[in-house]
């Protein structure tokens, strides 16, 4: 059953904590999942927090605080001393989430940690995933595994995997993994294969050498671009010399695409740098503002050329009626062209040899989307008794800003894409104030044009 959290659940919680009564917070958890509970962690304060968490289990304590938001296991991890992170969580966790939890302290204090900890081999796994940047396979991957090799009998593999189990302490057994005596990864072994052969039979006879699998240095957004399209649970990570060393699992990789998804959509809304709503006043401000400066840049672009075009206002003042309609549909229009070529350069729909046929189709859906919106709007200015001249103006105006918009929308993200820079950008402030622009322009160049004829 799912949990929701409400304000009397959580008073008489506080109240139970104030009292010391363990046997009844007990109680209120005993039934809860990790998320459940940290959810309710981090709406207490941080001794409360300390004080619940100190009545878990070893390793039900460990799965919530990496449950937690960033800056609140932060902040309770400042309560706590280097000995009882690394006995009380850090030994209770996946290398992997061992790695992340260490990787977030100082420098002073990692080492600290590190040394406390009990088991040897646990500190070098932790150690060596230290080394790779977290954006990484490496950075991503748990060093827990099983593994057989090629040259065992299935009897001795099964001895030898209970053993790894055992000393890993792993919980869930995705994959056993085949490789040579160099550590070098070959391939997959089934478990129904293992069971259904002789103890006798060599794992070198039934093993599956089709498998994928990834280097340690590629980037966390290509691993998951993998894990995506060959709808993997757990891909194997291997050394440049292709030893294995690890596995990433696809609870790992949902984590990166939710971090994806939120950097994409605070950059979509010009905000340069990740900020949680918990920053400070200067932070968030020192996030905002950049875009807010192009964007205000942009309007004094654009109120200079309606100052150019002061003199054709004055004569005919009737187009001001329809310019926030013109340069909203070319922000509207550049928008949703920005979004989808962002979209397929995400999922790596797009590439190079049909860039060419994408801009001629977002062309194409400019001019046809333009096409109708523009002779909706002559109905309108016919149906309201507008002047011919103004309505011919505004209506091609709107055809072409719209057909051009599409065009500059989706040349933006590949551009930005070509230098390197996250094209997500392209779809904010800078799309929509270039438009604006672009609108403002358009339309006075047509309106001189349709006044010349009309």
């Amino acid at each position: 059953m799912q949990f929701k959290l409400t304000n009397e659940f959580l008073e008489t919680l506080e109240l139970a904590i104030s009292n010391k009564d363990d046997k009844f917070i007990k109680e209120q958890l005993n039934e809860l999942y990790p998320p459940d509970i940290a959810e309710i962690v981090e709406e207490l304060s941080l001794d409360e927090s300390r004080y619940l968490c100190s009545l878990l289990d070893k390793e039900e304590a460990a799965d919530v605080l990496m449950e937690l938001e960033d800056d609140v296991r932060e902040d309770l991890l400042e309560l706590l001393s280097s000995k009882e992170i690394a006995s009380d969580y850090v030994e209770n966790l996946d290398s992997d989430d061992a790695a992340d939890l260490i990787g977030e302290l100082s420098d002073e204090k990692r080492a600290e940690v590190i040394s406390h900890i009990e088991d040897i081999e646990q500190a070098k796994d932790i150690v060596d995933l230290l080394k790779y940047d977290e954006d990484t396979a490496g950075g991503l991957m748990a060093k827990e595994l099983v593994k057989a090799n090629v040259n065992w009998t299935i009897f001795t593999a099964v001895r030898e995997m209970r053993k790894q189990v055992e000393e890993d302490e792993i919980d869930e057994l995705y994959t056993i993994y085949v490789v040579d005596d160099e550590e070098r990864l070959l391939g997959t072994l089934s478990l129904k294969k293992m069971l259904l052969s002789e103890s006798k039979t060599k794992i070198s006879g039934i093993y599956n050498p089709d498998i994928i699998y990834v280097r340690a240095s590629l980037k966390a957004e290509q691993v998951a671009n993998i894990m995506n399209k060959y709808d993997l649970v757990v891909l194997p990570v291997v050394d440049e010399l292709d030893r294995l060393i690890g596995r990433i699992t696809i609870d790992d990789i949902v984590d990166v695409i939710k971090e994806e998804a939120d950097k994409d959509y605070q950059m979509m809304s010009g905000i340069s740098t990740n900020i949680e709503s918990t920053d400070s006043l200067l932070e968030i401000s020192r996030a905002r503002l950049p875009w807010l400066v192009v964007a205000l840049f942009g309007g004094m672009v654009g109120a200079r050329i309606i100052g150019v075009y002061e003199n054709q206002i004055s004569i005919h003042p009737e187009m001001a009626f329809f310019m926030p309609l013109v340069v909203a549909m070319a922000g509207n229009a550049g928008v949703q062209s920005s979004a989808l070529i962002v979209q397929g350069l995400a999922n790596n729909s797009l590439s190079r040899d049909n860039i060419m046929f994408r801009l001629l189709k977002e062309l194409s859906v400019g001019l046809t989307n333009g096409l109708i919106c523009s002779a909706i709007l002559f109905g309108f200015s016919f149906l309201f008794n507008y002047p011919l001249s103004l309505s011919m103006t505004v209506s091609v105006a709107l055809m072409s800003v719209i057909a051009f918009a599409s065009v500059l929308g989706a040349l933006f993200p590949l551009t930005l894409h070509r230098l390197k820079i996250d094209p997500a950008l392209a779809t904010g402030p800078f799309i929509t104030t270039s438009n604006d622009i672009l609108g403002f322009f358009i339309y006075f160049m047509i309106g001189r044009l349709m006044y010349g004829i009309f």
